[in-house]
């Protein structure tokens, strides 16, 4: 039985999108990390050592497993139940690019936003995200051929840039522009991001 560790309002959201696409069991247990009891959690803190969500617990016939981070949680996801369809295989040649962006939120997008909200001025070449104007063009290319950031196929990778680019958006930080319009269109479209993000509506902290 795989368990979200999940709190609404926060990044938990996209690992609860993921799994509403999965065709697999899972149960959420809220976890409100804004508060001092979420530490006294065991499971919890043995998956989130920094106490943030989205963290897992996943009983396997070989162990438990435990783990935190978006992206972490998202790539442990779709390889470990591939029946999903939610990731190119080992040897695909599109696992390189699904990779990629698979770790452009957290290792690009996020970054980026911080850059903005703070008002930085980052060196392009020196800052590991670039900067915030080439965060937004790399994502614009990536998704210009759509529908999806790999091509035709949905897959995590969407989950993770999906809920960034809606996010962005929610905060008012998205450039207008077409291309990620559409994309955030398809995104909302689908059934389990919907259903996801009713249950952050229904329990706001």
């Amino acid at each position: 039985m795989i368990t979200l560790f999940w709190c609404p309002q926060t990044r938990a959201s996209r690992i609860l999108w993921l799994l509403e696409e999965m065709n697999e069991p899972f149960e959420v247990r809220l976890i409100d990390i804004r508060k001092p009891e979420a530490k006294k959690d065991p499971d919890f803190v043995a998956a989130s050592p920094m106490g943030k969500v989205p963290a897992l617990m996943d009983t396997t016939p070989a162990g438990t497993v435990f783990l935190a981070d978006s992206a972490a949680c998202a790539l442990y996801l779709s390889d470990r139940y591939p029946a999903s369809g939610l990731a190119p295989a080992i040897d695909d040649p599109a696992r390189g690019q699904y990779l990629y962006w698979m770790t452009y939120t957290p290792g690009v997008i996020e970054p980026a936003m911080m850059e903005k909200f703070t008002g930085q001025t980052v060196s392009r070449a020196s800052s590991g995200w670039g900067n915030w104007d080439s965060m937004i063009e790399v994502l614009e290319a990536g998704l210009q051929n759509g529908p999806w950031i790999m091509g035709e196929q949905f897959c995590a990778a969407d989950v993770m840039i999906g809920s960034s680019v809606n996010f962005m958006k929610m905060f008012g930080i998205l450039p207008e522009n077409p291309v990620f319009e559409a994309y955030i269109e398809r995104c909302l479209a689908r059934p389990a991001y919907a259903k996801a993000l009713a249950r952050d509506a229904e329990l706001k902290p």
